[in-house]
């Protein structure tokens, strides 16, 4: 698969591109409004074309699927815009500014007839799945997660500050949060949050939230103000499950993952994995084989109605339900 990306975001720079260029796959074209800028990221990347526009990328007859790693509040309209052009598309979580844009964009991409991923990789890490499959298969009467990702943002013009971007510290990374409790406890009934903003940008800088289940609950985190926390752990009546660092977890280290299940403690650790690649590896598949991804879009509308709901919840100051 020949991928074109679309800007010069440094999360494709140093995490995306390099995935791609390690497997089977290659990183035919970059983009960006700025035509030098493409061209001395591809010339440092090793990437044969680059364009001074995103429309030319699309038009290119170099590429057969994109990588979109714009700011939140333009995924989905480039999204969208690829898929017009024929293209696949792996987006950047989350995959649009809210769940109504979100089932937009889906049912445009289905209509379009390409397949759409949305890129929460540590869903692709092996403890991600042993996890999952401990929690289904070992753990009895699941009865709350706690999930955190938390880091110190400390460039004040970051575009994760910016409203009109959809940025704030959930969208940024307590959408990891959201999308952990819901993999191990499934879709809540209602939800309850509070936000601050320290910075006075107009976007949530902490948000905190409950997700109410009829017999479970989770409670979820994302902050831009705290030493940085990578955290999910799954409590049960007969034991539970813990993963640290949880999401983002570095391509050349091992990961751990810590349980106990009827009074017996257990340790594995799984071999350093770039789930970067593990997600493109996927993504390439769902695309040859036309299957849905494990993130495709229904996965990515569920996870952002909870979202919204918890933006509700504490702009309201009161419970709301999930749709």
């Amino acid at each position: 698969m020949r991928f074109g990306i679309i800007s010069t975001a440094d999360i494709a720079r140093t995490a995306l591109i390099p995935a791609v260029q390690k497997s089977e796959h290659t990183v035919a074209a970059i983009a960006s409004r700025d035509e030098s800028r493409a061209r001395d990221v591809a010339d440092d990347l090793g990437i044969p074309h680059a364009y001074g526009s995103y429309e030319a990328l699309l038009a290119s007859e170099e590429i057969d699927a994109v990588y979109n790693p714009l700011p939140n509040g333009l995924h989905g309209e480039w999204t969208k815009r690829a898929a017009d052009a024929g293209l696949d598309v792996l987006s950047e979580k989350p995959l649009t500014a809210d769940a109504d844009e979100a089932e937009e964009v889906v049912e445009h991409c289905r209509e379009a007839g390409v397949t759409l991923m949305e890129g929460f990789m540590y869903r692709y890490h092996p403890r991600t799945e042993r996890a999952a499959e401990l929690v289904e298969e070992e753990l009895e009467g699941v009865h709350s997660v706690n999930a955190s990702f938390k880091f110190r943002l400390d460039w004040e013009e970051d575009v994760r500050l910016d409203p009109d971007l959809a940025g704030g510290a959930l969208m940024d990374v307590g959408c990891y949060a959201v999308s952990a409790a819901r993999l191990f406890l499934g879709e809540p009934d209602r939800v309850y949050a509070h936000q601050r903003d320290s910075r006075e940008s107009g976007v949530d800088t902490d948000l905190m939230g409950i997700l109410e289940y009829g017999d479970a609950m989770a409670h979820v985190d994302g902050s831009f103000d705290a030493p940085e926390v990578q955290r999910y752990r799954v409590e049960a009546e007969n034991g539970w499950v813990e993963a640290q660092p949880a999401f983002n977890v570095d391509a050349d280290a091992p990961a751990i993952l810590e349980y106990e299940i009827d009074g017996e403690r257990g340790s594995e650790e799984f071999e350093p994995v770039d789930q970067y690649r593990a997600e493109v590896d996927a993504f390439a598949e769902c695309v040859e084989r036309g299957d849905e991804p494990r993130t495709g879009g229904d996965e990515a509308i569920a996870n952002m109605r909870v979202i919204d709901a918890l933006y509700e919840s504490a702009e309201r100051g009161l419970p709301v339900d999930v749709e």
